[in-house]
């Protein structure tokens, strides 16, 4: 029986333990999964156990499965970085040989100097590395009254512009994003520009669901485009779009938070399309991977277990599940960044075989490389695919 399907969701920042090069970037002994899954007890996520999480190679404190019904293994990152957008990219069958820059100390003036000019705001606020929220909290104030973005990096290769709704309506926000994407380029190419928009008074600020992602256009050698060229549909879901910034997509919608994604994500597989769902579930990372909070973290896993269930029930026998993620970002370990980690695979349909260990990938892109296989694709340029594995 062939696969028409691809139902593909990325637990954005759901690591499974320090990869093989982690002290490289600082990260040794990071481990996402595991350590949530310590610090809270044990996790309670019968679904992805019944898939095969537990009996990945190296997982610690998760429950194996004596006949799981997926094939399971995990994936190693060759390219030079451990951000959303590299992630990705690298998944998709893009090598990224060098990091996108980062700004410890801030932009530099030439920069925030061309943004003030281009836009014609009266000048910024902040200009260094913060976490979003204690940032608004700090600054939002000030912002109100003078009108100023709030302008921020972090430990990624970020460009943030924070501003109040009623300051800065969101439509003039995003304009300004599309402005700096213009002018990070080339030495300066940040990954992304990120709008966050906040609501509020008096230091009681909350960022509002109106995020927006303007990323750096990737290549078009990607197993996206691939799908795509054979007139196949290509779905992104949440940040997909963003994240390629449209590239290779025929249709995306971009939702609020991880179970808004999952209503889409399900409302797509009840339609009748074929090729690629791309699922990107972004509040493991945003809210409780880089704020520490691993009790959010091991309470959002399970609601994602408790609505695989539904995707389970609703996927067809010519589907084909995967979920993976992009990086790892333990909520137990020391900074607020993301950490440098193996990603879990997980692999399951209805007419692939059962329980198959598929071991540690060299790369993100054995997915890629997968799809190409199952499509008949032309291959992409790195990756090996596992489909013979699970056939």
């Amino acid at each position: 029986m062939n696969i028409n399907r691809i139902i593909w969701i990325v637990l954005d920042s759901v690591g499974i333990g320090e990869a093989r090069d982690a002290a490289k970037f600082g990260d040794e002994g990071a481990d996402t999964l595991g350590h949530t899954a310590e610090a809270n007890g044990g996790l309670n996520i019968p679904n992805m156990v019944k898939l095969g999480i537990g009996n990945i190679d190296g997982a610690h404190n998760l429950e194996s499965c004596d006949n799981p019904i997926g094939c399971f293994g995990k994936l190693a990152e060759v390219s030079a970085g451990k951000d959303t957008t590299i992630g990705h990219w690298e998944m998709a069958g893009i090598y990224s040989p060098d990091p996108f820059p980062v700004y410890p100390d801030g932009f530099p003036d030439c920069i925030i100097d061309e943004f003030i000019k281009k836009t014609g705001i009266p000048g910024i606020l902040c200009n260094k590395p913060a976490s979003g929220t204690q940032i608004i909290a700090e600054l939002g104030d000030e912002h109100v009254a003078t009108g100023k973005p709030i302008v921020y990096t972090s430990g990624d290769s970020v460009f943030q512009i924070a501003c109040h709704e009623d300051v800065v309506p969101v439509e003039r926000l995003y304009e300004m994003c599309e402005t700096a994407r213009h002018i990070l380029t080339g030495k300066n190419a940040v990954a992304r520009v990120i709008a966050r928009p906040f609501v509020g008074e008096n230091g009681n600020y909350k960022r509002t669901p109106n995020r927006r992602d303007f990323s750096l256009k990737p290549s078009e050698d990607n197993i996206l485009c691939r799908v795509r060229d054979k007139g196949l549909d290509v779905i992104g879901v949440g940040k997909i779009h963003d994240i390629f910034a449209g590239v290779g997509l025929t249709e995306s919608k971009h939702t609020n938070d991880n179970q808004d994604g999952m209503d889409v994500t399900l409302d797509y597989m009840k339609q009748d399309n074929k090729g690629i769902i791309y699922t990107n579930l972004v509040e493991f990372d945003s809210t409780w991977g880089h704020r520490r909070d691993y009790k959010g973290y091991a309470r959002g896993l399970e609601e994602f277990d408790d609505r695989l269930a539904q995707v389970l029930d609703t996927m067809k026998d010519t589907d084909m599940l995967v979920i993976t993620a992009d990086h790892g970002c333990d909520p137990t370990y020391k900074g607020t960044d993301h950490t440098r980690e193996y990603v879990p695979l997980l692999v399951y349909g209805k007419c692939l075989k059962h329980g198959v260990n598929l071991g540690t990938g060299d790369t993100y892109a054995d997915i890629a490389q997968t799809l190409a296989d199952i499509f008949g694709t032309e291959p992409v340029k790195i990756g090996k695919s596992f489909l013979n594995k699970i056939m």
